[in-house]
């Protein structure tokens, strides 16, 4: 195959600390050398691949990678911003702040023609992608119309840092037992490996729960969280993180991945989480503010 092309790779793993291994080692040892837009003078070429990562069972423990790039505190405040929106406020697009978060996306999808511009028209109203994923599945179990959508092509692509993930797409599959299994495939057009990928699964996956949950309510039938299926057109590793990434390949190369990782009771990060989220009730900017 032509060096030209971008490598595409796939990756099958039980649990969401094995996946971010194999998919480290896999784009680190096949990915192609690509500059990026957000390089500094000095920084090497990205890795950069086309991937498509499942995870048989995201909940299957060890759930936790003792080693990403953040930790337990971190970890439940990205996931209480995707799944709760509790940083939708940030958003002020206006102001210099952010354009988006990926809750207000895919909970309250409103396309509009200029994102920073606050007397922008707003011609549609907003719409709620999750609450109708549950509705439509509740009502026709194999339909195959169970998404959610995150750009606006009015208003992103004059952007600095549009969204990377770009559709969630659900479906139902019987089982034997007489309930169903809630399949969540999403699709990312960019995504930073090494920094924001675990994050990200860790809450998507809890989002494809919380899913499998309110259709449960709707139906009065069991719905269990199936595998998860993750798809980057570009899965990338920034040069500039290169110091820190090979310390890490050596350690997946030599030593099984369990070692690096926690089951999700275990006493240090059920200790560090429910911490975080006693300060975030309190105060929702209480993690940013602790980073400054």
């Amino acid at each position: 195959m032509s060096n030209a092309n971008l490598p595409v790779i796939s990756i099958t793993a039980k649990c969401l600390p094995e996946a971010w291994e194999k998919a480290v080692l896999a784009v680190w040892e096949q990915g192609l050398e690509m500059k990026t837009q957000y390089d500094k003078p000095n920084d090497p070429p990205s890795k950069d691949a086309t991937v498509m990562i499942t995870v048989a069972e995201p909940f299957s423990e060890p759930r936790i990678h003792k080693n990403f790039p953040g930790g337990p505190e971190e970890l439940e405040a990205y996931r209480q911003e995707l799944v709760d929106g509790i940083h939708d406020h940030w958003i002020d697009a206006a102001a210099g702040k952010w354009t988006y978060t990926y809750h207000e996306r895919i909970f309250a999808y409103a396309p509009v023609e200029d994102i920073r511009n606050p007397k922008s028209k707003k011609p549609f109203k907003k719409v709620n992608q999750i609450q109708y994923i549950i509705d439509a599945l509740s009502e026709v179990a194999h339909t195959r119309r169970a998404q959610a959508i995150t750009w606006m092509p009015t208003a992103d692509p004059a952007t600095d840092d549009p969204p990377c993930l770009q559709r969630i797409w659900c479906r139902l599959v019987s089982d034997e037992r007489g309930g169903y299994v809630l399949n969540m495939n999403t699709h990312w057009r960019s995504r930073d490996l090494y920094k924001a990928w675990f994050m990200n699964v860790y809450a998507l996956t809890d989002l494809q729960r919380t899913i499998a949950g309110k259709i449960s309510e709707k139906i009065n039938k069991p719905v269990a969280v199936g595998r998860y299926v993750d798809i980057s057109d570009s899965l990338h590793i920034y040069g500039s993180y290169f110091n820190d990434v090979v310390r890490e390949i050596e350690k997946m190369r030599n030593s099984p991945f369990a070692g690096r990782a926690w089951e999700s009771t275990h006493p240090a990060f059920t200790m560090m989480t429910d911490d975080a989220r006693e300060k975030l009730a309190k105060d929702p900017d209480w993690f940013a503010r602790a980073r400054e």
